[in-house]
Parts: C-alpha cells; structure tokens; sequence
C-alpha cells in the first residue's frame, strides 16, 4: 500500500511540472513574439536544415505568382484550355468526305520559377484529349550580362511563327510551311545573345520528346541496333531597327539548320526524314500533304528568312522557309541526289479599336496586344500560305490556304477566334507521298483516271473550312 501511495505521489508531481513548464513556454513565446518563429529551424523530408523566405502572393494578369520580397525567388502556374469546333464545306463528298468536330486542342499545366536571379527551371505539359505529353522541361542560366543559356526540352530557335507561343497566336493554326518544317522541340543546349537591337540563337539539338511511341522508338533503336541519336545545329540572327521603340518596328531574321535523322523515327524508317502537314486544322484529321518516308538521308538543309513590322495597331510578318534533302551517294555517282521543298506564307492584321501591338525583343517575336477599349478589342487579319513537298520523283503535294481571322480580346486572359479559310491543294496531295497511279510519268490523266480516282479516293481536294476557338490562360 506504502509502495503504490509513493508512485502516485510522484506521478502527481510529474504531471503538475509538465503543466508548469507549458504555461512558462507560452508566457515566453508571447513575449519573444515573431523572434522565436522565425529562429525556429525547419528540415526539409530528407532531414537537411533549410533556409526560409517568406513569399507573397499576388495575381498579376490573372496568373498566380508567389514571389519573394527582394524578387530573388518566383513561382508561378502557367494553365492554357483551347476549345475548337470547325465545319468543313465545298469538297466532293463522293470521293473525300471530311467531318465536322469538337476539339480540345490545347490543355496545358506549367510550373515556372526563378530560383536565384540567375537560375530559371520550368515544367510544361499537355493533356489534350486526355493525351499526355511533355512539352518544355528546361534549365536556363543568365548570370552572364546579355547571355542566356538553356538545356532540356524546348524549340529551337529558327522560325518566328514557331516559337511564338500558342496563346498568342494570331490565327487558330500555324501556316502549313511551319508546321511541316520548322524544328519544334528537341533536347539540347542553345545559347542566345541580345543586345539593344541584336538577337543572335546557336544551339546544338538531338531527338524529339514527346509521348510514349517516340521514347519506344529512341530506346528499340538504342538498344536493338546501337544506333545514335541524331543531331542539328541550329542558328539564327535577327536585327530589329527602333527596337526601344513601343510604338512602331521592324524585323529582319535569317535562321540555318543542318540536321540528320533521329532515332525518334520508328526502327523500320530509321535513316530516313518524313515531311507532312494538314490544311492549317487539327479537327480534320487527314495530311493530303505527305512526302511518305524518304530514305536513306544523309543530312537536310533547312534555311529561312522572316521580314514583319508594326505601326501601333498595325502589323505583318512573313516567312520564306526551304529544305533540301540530301540522300546518302550512290556507289559509282559523281553527286548526291537532293530533294528540294519549299514554301512561305504573309499576314497583316489591324486592331480596330485603338489597341496596339507590343513586340518582345529579347525573344524576336510580338507578344500578347495591348486592348484598346475596357471591353477588349477586335482584331481583323488575314494570310495567304503555300507549301510544295513535290520534287523529283518525290510527290508530296503543294498547296495554298486564304485565310481571314476575327479575334476577340476580351480580357488579359479570355480571347474568342473565328477562322475561315479556303484550301486548295494540287492533284499530287494525296496523302501518299509519290505519284499518284491515275497519272503517267509526265503527270498527264491516263485511260483510268476516272476509276482509280472512284475506287482510291479524290486527289487534289479542294475546300473551305469554318472554325471556331474558346480560349482561357490563367
């Protein structure tokens, strides 16, 4: 009985200390106030001590960013949804019937920061349709006055058009010349330089990241045939006259490219380039314009020139783009046989409502107008864009698209596009890459023109389309 009365005692005791000192601890964290919080040391999940900055938070155009005070540390979410519809009309559906559709076209999630005020990484994917794929993932360093160096995925720097991003896209698709040439993303390393009203853009790139079927390609010609992956090198210069200038300015770019063929290519088509492309649509899912795979490649030249300028709520731009492929020599040939393809395209476009066009010097391309009314503004544009993939014994097809474009800017983040176009391709845009059967060797119609043509399909179909595009970025 002794024995249990003592251990009682002394548990009393135990829980009446234990009291005390949680009322001193609060007494002294009431006087020490904010100090004892902010000496308080945390560990991050692998139980390393961590420095602490506070951020604050602030919507800035409609995008959240959490930001340091002295600007060292950002971060932000960059979030896109494009919803499309388009109808299609004027072509022969005896032999080419085309359907209407419903699209989303673009969902895209991003997370961006600025770690240190040299030091930028960035995550960016896309969920369309409830297909996964990975966009940029890059680290950028620009600790060196005027110089910017970048390694991951991301676009090359060659085409204006191309490396505009997508939510500041004059018109609902890129002209078909950029779809079926310009680089896009690659893995790599590029350099640029920009001073006042100099750009200059070098890097060195090697194959396409972007869905399950492209890494499966990389890795069966990696590990079934030690092949390499391929590369480019990839250059561009631009000078930009009146370049601190907001209200007027100009344009002049020349970009090159000598690539090789990737391991991103499915193993029956390594060694070899495939060159295609839809009328300026993602709904109608058809590419009258397709060179087919051509192979046994040695290297491609690419090359092009840009000229675009504005005036206040004036602008244009176009671009002349070309690619030679070069075939591997055959034994006993004094030269390489060298296919030649090429195309351009030219816009204008006016705000109408007093709105003004801003240009982004440090990346050589215009960036998001400025409104010139509280509710928004209009902007009317219109285009004209051709392609040729026919050359030699190679019939990819040509084609030229009109375009007029009406865009609603109501907000910073809310944009209604409205596209007409009429395409016209020739009678080689088949979707086959050669020369279609119904013609001889000279490209006249034969005997049977009528029944292939009934039996195969329509070559050469021409026809307008109507599109529609509900836009969000937040």
């Amino acid at each position: 009985m002794k024995a249990k009365f003592t251990l009682l005692v002394m548990m009393l005791s135990l829980m009446a200390f234990t009291a005390n000192a949680q009322v001193n601890g609060a007494n002294c964290c009431e006087n020490k106030g904010q100090e004892a919080s902010k000496d308080e040391i945390r560990y991050n999940q692998y139980g390393v001590p961590v420095n602490r900055t506070k951020l604050q938070v602030e919507e800035r155009n409609g995008i959240l960013v959490m930001e340091s005070k002295n600007s060292d540390y950002r971060v932000w979410f960059d979030t896109r949804v494009q919803v499309d519809g388009a109808a299609f009309f004027g072509e022969n559906k005896d032999f080419d019937p085309i359907g209407n559709g419903v699209s989303i076209r673009r969902a895209r999630f991003a997370m961006k920061a600025q770690v240190t005020p040299d030091w930028y990484g960035e995550i960016d994917t896309d969920f369309a349709n409830g297909v996964f794929e990975l966009k940029d993932a890059i680290i950028r360093y620009s600790g060196l006055k005027n110089f910017e160096f970048t390694v991951g995925n991301f676009k090359e720097g060659f085409s204006m058009e191309a490396t505009t991003t997508s939510r500041y896209l004059p018109f609902m698709e890129r002209p078909m010349i950029v779809h079926a040439f310009a680089p896009s993303r690659h893995i790599g390393l590029q350099g640029n330089f920009n001073k006042n009203w100099f750009l200059a853009i070098a890097g060195i790139h090697y194959q396409a990241v972007e869905d399950l079927e492209t890494r499966v390609n990389v890795e069966d010609n990696n590990k079934d045939f030690g092949r390499n992956t391929g590369y480019s090198y990839t250059g561009k210069i631009v000078a930009m006259p009146f370049a601190s200038n907001p209200n007027y300015g100009l344009h002049f770019g020349a970009a090159a490219s000598y690539r090789t063929p990737k391991s991103d290519m499915a193993t029956s088509e390594y060694g070899g380039v495939r060159y295609s492309t839809r009328n300026s649509t993602s709904i109608n899912r058809k590419k009258y314009l397709d060179t087919d795979v051509i192979k046994d490649v040695n290297h491609d030249l690419l090359y092009g020139a840009e000229f675009a300028g504005f005036y206040k709520g004036l602008r244009f731009q176009g671009e002349y783009i070309g690619n030679n492929t070069y075939l591997n020599t055959v034994p006993g040939a004094s030269d390489k046989t060298v296919y030649k393809f090429n195309g351009w395209y030219a816009y204008a476009g006016w705000l109408i409502f007093g709105g003004q066009y801003q240009y982004n010097t440090s990346e050589g391309e215009f960036t998001q107008p400025r409104r010139g009314k509280s509710w928004g503004d209009i902007e009317l544009l219109a285009r004209y864009d051709y392609i040729n993939l026919n050359s030699g014994n190679i019939y990819g097809g040509s084609a030229q698209a009109y375009t007029i474009g009406l865009n609603y800017y109501i907000n910073n983040n809310f944009k209604v596009m409205v596209n007409y176009q009429y395409n016209d391709n020739d009678r080689y845009a088949n979707g086959k890459g050669k020369l279609y059967t119904g013609y001889d060797a000279s490209g006249k119609p034969t005997k049977d023109y009528t029944k292939i043509v009934t039996e195969k399909g329509m070559a050469g179909v021409d026809y307008s389309m109507l599109s529609i595009r509900f836009e969000i970025d937040f």
